[in-house]
Protein backbone atom coordinates (compact mmCIF):
# COMPACT_ATOMS: atom_id res chain seq x y z
CA UNK A 1 0.00 0.00 0.00
CA UNK A 2 1.21 3.43 -1.10
CA UNK A 3 2.35 5.09 2.48
CA UNK A 4 1.51 8.47 1.17
CA UNK A 5 -2.00 7.45 0.43
CA UNK A 6 -4.75 9.00 2.77
CA UNK A 7 -5.52 7.66 5.86
CA UNK A 8 -8.43 8.86 7.71
CA UNK A 9 -9.01 8.93 11.06
CA UNK A 10 -12.02 10.46 11.70
CA UNK A 11 -15.62 11.29 9.84
CA UNK A 12 -17.34 14.84 10.05
CA UNK A 13 -20.69 14.63 11.81
CA UNK A 14 -23.82 12.97 10.43
CA UNK A 15 -25.09 16.61 9.55
CA UNK A 16 -22.37 17.50 8.02
CA UNK A 17 -19.58 20.46 10.22
CA UNK A 18 -18.54 23.98 9.85
CA UNK A 19 -15.24 24.82 8.80
CA UNK A 20 -13.23 28.17 9.78
CA UNK A 21 -10.17 29.22 8.57
CA UNK A 22 -8.39 29.09 11.76
CA UNK A 23 -9.35 28.47 15.68
CA UNK A 24 -11.53 31.93 15.88
CA UNK A 25 -15.03 32.04 15.66
CA UNK A 26 -14.93 35.49 13.58
CA UNK A 27 -13.53 33.40 10.27
CA UNK A 28 -16.30 30.70 9.09
CA UNK A 29 -15.43 28.70 5.56
CA UNK A 30 -16.67 26.34 3.58
CA UNK A 31 -18.57 23.31 6.11
CA UNK A 32 -17.74 19.89 5.32
CA UNK A 33 -20.14 17.22 3.58
CA UNK A 34 -21.80 15.02 5.98
CA UNK A 35 -19.71 11.50 7.22
CA UNK A 36 -16.47 13.01 4.99
CA UNK A 37 -13.48 11.17 5.92
CA UNK A 38 -10.54 13.26 7.55
CA UNK A 39 -7.36 13.20 9.11
CA UNK A 40 -6.75 14.76 12.51
CA UNK A 41 -3.71 17.05 12.30
CA UNK A 42 -3.78 18.59 15.29
CA UNK A 43 -5.74 20.17 18.42
CA UNK A 44 -6.17 23.08 20.31
CA UNK A 45 -8.65 22.72 23.03
CA UNK A 46 -11.63 22.22 21.64
CA UNK A 47 -10.37 23.03 18.27
CA UNK A 48 -9.47 20.23 15.86
CA UNK A 49 -7.17 20.90 12.26
CA UNK A 50 -8.30 18.18 9.97
CA UNK A 51 -6.98 17.17 6.51
CA UNK A 52 -9.47 15.86 3.89
CA UNK A 53 -8.73 13.30 1.01
CA UNK A 54 -8.39 16.23 -1.70
CA UNK A 55 -5.38 18.41 0.23
CA UNK A 56 -7.83 20.98 1.96
CA UNK A 57 -6.81 21.36 5.39
CA UNK A 58 -9.29 23.14 7.71
CA UNK A 59 -10.20 23.78 11.44
CA UNK A 60 -12.94 22.48 13.22
CA UNK A 61 -15.02 21.38 16.30
CA UNK A 62 -13.36 18.66 16.99
CA UNK A 63 -15.70 17.80 19.85
CA UNK A 64 -18.22 16.73 16.18
CA UNK A 65 -15.69 14.19 15.09
CA UNK A 66 -16.79 10.99 14.85
CA UNK A 67 -13.01 8.60 15.48
CA UNK A 68 -12.27 5.64 13.27
CA UNK A 69 -11.19 2.41 14.66
CA UNK A 70 -7.49 2.31 13.99
CA UNK A 71 -8.28 -0.59 10.97
CA UNK A 72 -11.31 -1.71 9.75
CA UNK A 73 -13.08 -4.44 11.36
CA UNK A 74 -12.53 -8.13 9.45
CA UNK A 75 -15.41 -9.17 7.35
CA UNK A 76 -18.26 -10.63 9.35
CA UNK A 77 -16.53 -9.14 12.88
CA UNK A 78 -19.06 -7.20 14.87
CA UNK A 79 -18.72 -3.30 14.57
CA UNK A 80 -16.03 -1.74 15.93
CA UNK A 81 -16.59 0.48 18.99
CA UNK A 82 -15.60 4.22 18.88
CA UNK A 83 -15.71 4.81 22.71
CA UNK A 84 -16.35 2.87 25.89
CA UNK A 85 -19.21 4.25 28.19
CA UNK A 86 -18.44 2.98 31.13
CA UNK A 87 -15.56 5.43 31.62
CA UNK A 88 -18.21 8.52 31.32
CA UNK A 89 -20.17 6.79 33.63
CA UNK A 90 -17.25 6.55 35.88
CA UNK A 91 -16.51 10.22 35.77
CA UNK A 92 -20.20 11.17 36.21
CA UNK A 93 -20.52 9.25 39.07
CA UNK A 94 -17.04 10.24 40.76
CA UNK A 95 -18.94 13.82 40.42
CA UNK A 96 -21.73 12.90 41.49
CA UNK A 97 -20.59 11.61 45.10
CA UNK A 98 -18.58 14.80 45.48
CA UNK A 99 -21.79 16.70 44.92
CA UNK A 100 -23.85 14.42 47.31
CA UNK A 101 -20.89 14.82 50.14
CA UNK A 102 -20.93 18.27 49.65
CA UNK A 103 -24.70 18.24 50.35
CA UNK A 104 -24.47 15.59 53.25
CA UNK A 105 -21.79 18.59 54.68
CA UNK A 106 -24.27 21.40 54.56
CA UNK A 107 -27.40 19.38 55.76
CA UNK A 108 -25.17 18.48 59.43
CA UNK A 109 -23.88 21.93 59.60
CA UNK A 110 -20.09 21.13 58.61
CA UNK A 111 -20.23 24.30 56.04
CA UNK A 112 -22.97 27.14 55.85
CA UNK A 113 -24.09 27.79 52.42
CA UNK A 114 -21.63 30.23 51.29
CA UNK A 115 -18.79 27.69 51.44
CA UNK A 116 -21.05 25.51 50.01
CA UNK A 117 -21.28 27.36 46.80
CA UNK A 118 -17.84 27.85 46.22
CA UNK A 119 -16.94 24.32 46.71
CA UNK A 120 -19.78 23.13 44.50
CA UNK A 121 -18.63 25.96 41.46
CA UNK A 122 -17.62 24.27 38.22
CA UNK A 123 -19.29 21.13 39.47
CA UNK A 124 -21.15 19.66 35.91
CA UNK A 125 -23.18 16.70 35.99
CA UNK A 126 -25.78 15.81 32.98
CA UNK A 127 -26.89 11.88 32.92
CA UNK A 128 -30.24 10.47 31.39
CA UNK A 129 -30.71 6.60 30.80
CA UNK A 130 -34.18 5.69 29.04
CA UNK A 131 -34.34 2.05 28.43
CA UNK A 132 -31.17 0.96 26.52
CA UNK A 133 -30.61 4.77 25.48
CA UNK A 134 -27.91 6.78 27.75
CA UNK A 135 -27.09 10.41 27.18
CA UNK A 136 -24.27 11.98 29.33
CA UNK A 137 -22.81 14.86 30.00
CA UNK A 138 -18.59 14.92 29.06
CA UNK A 139 -17.70 18.44 31.39
CA UNK A 140 -13.80 17.91 30.03
CA UNK A 141 -15.20 18.85 26.38
CA UNK A 142 -18.12 20.41 27.24
CA UNK A 143 -20.57 18.06 25.40
CA UNK A 144 -23.40 15.81 25.59
CA UNK A 145 -23.04 12.05 24.01
CA UNK A 146 -24.84 9.45 22.97
CA UNK A 147 -25.00 5.82 23.85
CA UNK A 148 -26.68 3.19 21.89
CA UNK A 149 -25.25 0.02 24.01
CA UNK A 150 -22.74 0.00 21.76
CA UNK A 151 -21.03 2.93 21.27
CA UNK A 152 -20.58 5.98 22.85
CA UNK A 153 -20.42 9.17 20.28
CA UNK A 154 -20.67 12.61 20.68
CA UNK A 155 -24.20 14.14 20.47
CA UNK A 156 -23.99 17.83 21.08
CA UNK A 157 -21.70 20.05 21.78
CA UNK A 158 -22.88 23.18 24.31
CA UNK A 159 -20.20 26.17 23.00
CA UNK A 160 -18.47 27.07 20.18
CA UNK A 161 -14.92 25.56 20.20
CA UNK A 162 -12.42 26.91 22.89
CA UNK A 163 -8.90 26.78 22.19
CA UNK A 164 -8.64 26.21 26.08
CA UNK A 165 -11.96 24.36 27.38
CA UNK A 166 -10.14 25.60 31.40
CA UNK A 167 -9.89 29.02 30.32
CA UNK A 168 -10.64 31.36 33.06
CA UNK A 169 -13.88 32.78 33.91
CA UNK A 170 -15.06 29.38 35.09
CA UNK A 171 -16.87 26.67 32.92
CA UNK A 172 -19.89 27.59 30.90
CA UNK A 173 -22.95 25.77 31.84
CA UNK A 174 -23.95 23.00 29.88
CA UNK A 175 -26.83 23.12 27.63
CA UNK A 176 -28.78 19.89 27.41
CA UNK A 177 -29.46 18.42 24.18
CA UNK A 178 -32.96 18.28 22.27
CA UNK A 179 -34.89 15.29 21.49
CA UNK A 180 -32.54 12.53 19.43
CA UNK A 181 -32.78 12.02 16.08
CA UNK A 182 -32.89 8.06 16.67
CA UNK A 183 -36.63 6.72 16.18
CA UNK A 184 -38.93 6.21 19.66
CA UNK A 185 -41.98 3.78 20.39
CA UNK A 186 -45.68 5.24 21.00
CA UNK A 187 -45.74 5.79 24.86
CA UNK A 188 -41.44 5.69 25.65
CA UNK A 189 -40.20 8.00 28.41
CA UNK A 190 -38.66 11.38 27.97
CA UNK A 191 -36.46 11.63 24.69
CA UNK A 192 -33.59 13.58 26.11
CA UNK A 193 -32.71 15.96 29.30
CA UNK A 194 -34.94 19.13 29.65
CA UNK A 195 -33.52 21.82 28.93
CA UNK A 196 -34.93 25.21 26.71
CA UNK A 197 -31.52 25.81 24.78
CA UNK A 198 -30.16 24.25 21.26
CA UNK A 199 -27.42 22.96 21.55
CA UNK A 200 -24.13 23.59 18.97
CA UNK A 201 -24.06 21.35 16.64
CA UNK A 202 -22.81 21.04 13.03
CA UNK A 203 -24.08 24.36 12.16
CA UNK A 204 -22.46 27.96 12.23
CA UNK A 205 -22.25 29.36 15.64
Amino acid sequence: MDEFAFRPTHVAAPDGMATWAAPDPSQPSTPLDPLLPVRLIDRRGDWAYVLCSNGWSTWVDGRLLVALPDTPPAPGAPPARTADPRRALAEVEAALNRYRSLLEDLAAGQVDLETFRERARGLRIGLVVDGEALWVFDAAHDRWCYCDGLQLQTYAASGRPRSNPSSAGGPASPRPPVAPATPRPPGAGPAAPPGGYEPTRTGEP
